[in-house]
């Protein structure tokens, strides 16, 4: 018989995004949002949920890429012709996905970001590059004054992906790195240096990719990222054992 110790979860903390997802989906579910129904605007959802507008943005960009959420620039962001039911699943999915597999999303990442950065080397423009540049000095500028640059990486990551030229892997992207690199971060999961190191591993990204090199920026990424691959190798290798697998 297990001892009762054993049947205890961990707590789980929601973030913003969990929050609003949760909210949207209470909206949907009980019927006072219906299919079809426009959202209102970023700003007076973000005033209402008492909180900023990236994660508004954020929050909207997840069930969008779900095709819970149309966007038209013109006449704003509206609810998906899907039924209730399925709404309701595929939205309790989407809170499960962020935080059920930690290991599972660090491999993802690190995959993912191989794929775009090869791309991103291959396709970028010249307004690539100034966005690339822009997002590398506020990085350093915040690191330097020893500020949180949580965002600044984020960005400096995000602009990599829109530069692979490819939606999918874009929006797989916007959907992994802000939960990832947050809780990174605020856990010091890759230790307390981390944001110093990074500078010059940003800077060897960004050469390649201005370089055109396509393997040099595939090494670059998979050097910035190898601590976060390595835990999550060890992660899986632990649930191995667990499992006796």
């Amino acid at each position: 018989m297990k001892s009762f110790i054993e049947t205890i979860r961990s707590i789980e903390v929601e973030t913003p995004v969990d929050k609003i997802i949760g909210q949207l989906k209470q909206l949907i579910t009980s019927g006072q949002l219906q299919p079809g129904d426009r959202l209102p605007a970023e700003r007076l959802l973000a005033e209402k949920f008492g909180v900023g507008r990236s994660y508004v943005r954020e929050a909207i960009l997840k069930l969008e890429f779900y095709g819970l959420l149309k966007t038209n620039p013109q006449s704003g962001t509206y609810v998906s012709g899907l039924s209730i039911k399925v709404l309701d699943s595929i939205i309790t999915d989407i809170i499960k996905f962020n935080k059920e597999d930690f290991n599972a999303l660090l491999e993802a990442r690190y995959y993912l970001e191989l794929d775009a950065v090869k791309l991103a080397a291959e396709r970028r423009t010249a307004q690539d590059l100034i966005s690339l540049n822009e997002a590398l000095l506020e990085y350093e500028a915040k690191v330097n004054a020893n500020q949180n640059a949580v965002e600044e990486d984020m960005i400096f990551h995000i602009c990599i992906a829109k530069a692979s030229k490819n939606s999918v892997i874009e929006s797989m992207i916007l959907i992994l790195i802000p939960d990832l690199i947050k809780s990174i971060v605020e856990n010091k999961i890759c230790g307390d240096n981390r944001g110093v190191l990074a500078i010059d591993e940003h800077r060897k990204i960004l050469k390649a990719i201005q370089d055109q090199d396509i393997d040099a920026a595939e090494n670059a990424v998979a050097a910035h990222l190898n601590d976060m691959f390595q835990i999550s190798k060890a992660g899986f290798a632990a649930q191995k054992i667990v499992h006796g697998n």
